[in-house]
């Protein structure tokens, strides 16, 4: 478990310049959005990047708990992934570290990018403003050697790219409800 003191200098991180940022706006109201990152049934019909088969996963959305998941690329790779909360605060806030898993949930270097950060903080926030969803999610590697920061850094266009594509399923998804 992290100390208060590392707690406190990992989220300063995160919320600093050097983070990965993205923010999307969705016309969905926010109690709607945060079902959709929040409840396993929803988090299966989006999550993940564009044209991966989902596998299968399990949440448990309390600190300490894990959201863990899989998805099959279409050459049948399977890649694994997990999130452990940190903080969740109902509507507005969830504060998770994420990293790749194998199909137990053990922690492992990304399949395609084996210089990856092993572990990123990440503050994802809402805001409903007339009937608006406003998403921020900023994201720092912890724990991180300087050729993974490196290659962190070096991907934030892919990330923006990335994460764009699988709010867009968000955005395809909430437009079916």
């Amino acid at each position: 478990m992290t100390d208060a003191k590392t707690a406190t200098a990992e989220l300063a991180a995160v919320m600093g310049n050097d983070a990965f940022i993205i923010t999307r706006s969705f016309d969905a109201p926010q109690d709607l959005v945060w079902k959709a990152h929040t409840e396993l049934p929803r988090l299966a019909k989006w999550w993940g990047p564009k044209g991966l088969k989902w596998l299968g996963g399990t949440l448990d959305l309390t600190a300490g708990g894990k959201f863990h998941y899989g998805m099959a690329m279409p050459n049948g790779q399977e890649m694994w992934g997990r999130f452990t909360y940190r903080e969740v605060a109902p509507q507005s806030r969830i504060v998770f570290i994420n990293g790749f898993s194998d199909k137990d949930g053990n922690l492992t270097r990304h399949p395609l990018a084996p210089v990856w950060p092993l572990e990123v903080l990440n503050v994802l926030t809402l805001s409903e403003e007339v009937g608006k969803t406003l998403l921020t999610l900023r994201g720092y590697p912890i724990n991180a050697s300087a050729a993974e920061m490196a290659t962190f850094n070096a991907g934030k266009p892919s990330m923006q790219q990335g994460f764009g594509a699988t709010y867009a399923q968000l955005d395809e998804y909430l437009a079916t409800l």
